[in-house]
């Protein structure tokens, strides 16, 4: 991905106060023991790295609830916005991304795309073939001012910080 795009990815990430790491597949136990908080839960990761033992990857009902750190997947980072695709997969993403108050997304530095186009692009292609049938595109923490004052994780995590994986 051209340095352009990641560095407009990370601008976008702080104007929405996100947090961010990049880090190395070797690195990256070590990142996650840094940013995440126990208990922890997570769902498999496809990019050839595994959570740590203290992931709970099969949590309960019980066990997500009590989550402070939820660690997932993303399909994409887009640039322009500051966010990041959350996929739905058959481990359950959407609850673990969203119950926790910190949601740690994952993602390799090669997926972050410049904006919505290369986005629809790329959910038009994972939707044709059949590999996923909805996602989430979040950007940054819950918020609402539904009721006068901004309010944080009134819908979802009050924290997000995004781990970039450098190839």
């Amino acid at each position: 991905m051209a340095t352009g795009t990641v560095t407009t990815f990370e601008a976008s990430l702080d104007r929405l106060d996100v947090d961010w790491t990049h880090t190395t597949r070797e690195g990256f136990a070590d990142v996650l023991q840094e940013v995440a908080t126990e208990p922890a839960v997570g769902t498999p990761l496809p990019l050839d790295i595994s959570l740590p033992d203290w992931v709970n990857t099969n949590p309960t009902p019980r066990e997500l609830d009590a989550a402070t750190t939820g660690i997932t997947a993303a399909g994409l980072g887009i640039a322009a916005y500051g966010s990041v695709l959350l996929p739905s997969t058959p481990e359950g993403t959407e609850p673990v991304s969203l119950f926790p108050d910190l949601h740690v997304a994952v993602l390799r530095v090669d997926d972050v795309v410049p904006g919505m186009v290369e986005a629809f692009e790329f959910i038009g292609g994972e939707f044709r073939d059949g590999d996923h049938s909805s996602a989430i595109i979040a950007t940054g923490p819950s918020a609402t001012a539904d009721m006068g004052e901004l309010v944080r994780g009134a819908h979802g995590p009050k924290d997000v910080h995004v781990v970039m994986l450098d190839e």
